[in-house]
């Protein structure tokens, strides 16, 4: 079982904005809530970089090693996060519209070893994290619009 959930909003920031913001993994910090730190630990912030985040998550803290996978200005940003028990693939779509931008955000997750039970209770808890993050992502992006 892969948990997933995919969700879309509507900002007033540019796409291009929008794209820098996101292809900036370090900025997990403002957008995901369940993100206590994120640091770029090597690469430029293009395709190969990896970042050290710090999350909790259920109620556990755990480090994940996110690297950049696909860039496509400004419309695709790919990364992938792993650990020992984990495998997570958060894409975010980006698109013109009306003086703004739509961004899809997918997230789908794979566990091993014990990890792997835990999958059906990840699966139920993925729509509560879904509307807090896209409420978070919606307020930080919304920000980067003001005064254009």
């Amino acid at each position: 079982m892969k948990p997933s959930v995919t969700r879309t909003l509507i900002t007033s920031t540019s796409p291009e904005q929008v794209f820098a913001f996101l292809a900036d993994f370090r900025n997990a910090e403002e957008w995901d809530p369940g993100t206590k730190s994120c640091e770029l630990v090597a690469g430029d912030g293009g395709v190969g970089s990896v970042y050290r985040n710090v999350s909790a998550f259920m109620g556990r803290e755990t480090e994940i090693s996110y690297t950049t996978e696909e860039l496509e200005l400004p419309t695709r940003v790919h990364l992938v996060g792993r650990n020992e028990q984990f495998e997570g693939h958060d894409v975010f779509g980006v698109r013109a519209r009306d003086g703004g931008a739509e961004v899809t955000y997918h997230a789908e997750f794979s566990f091993s070893g014990a990890a792997r039970y835990a999958a059906p209770l990840v699966a139920a808890y993925l729509p509560f994290l879904a509307r807090s993050t896209i409420r978070q992502l919606k307020i930080s992006l919304d920000s980067l619009g003001v005064g254009q």
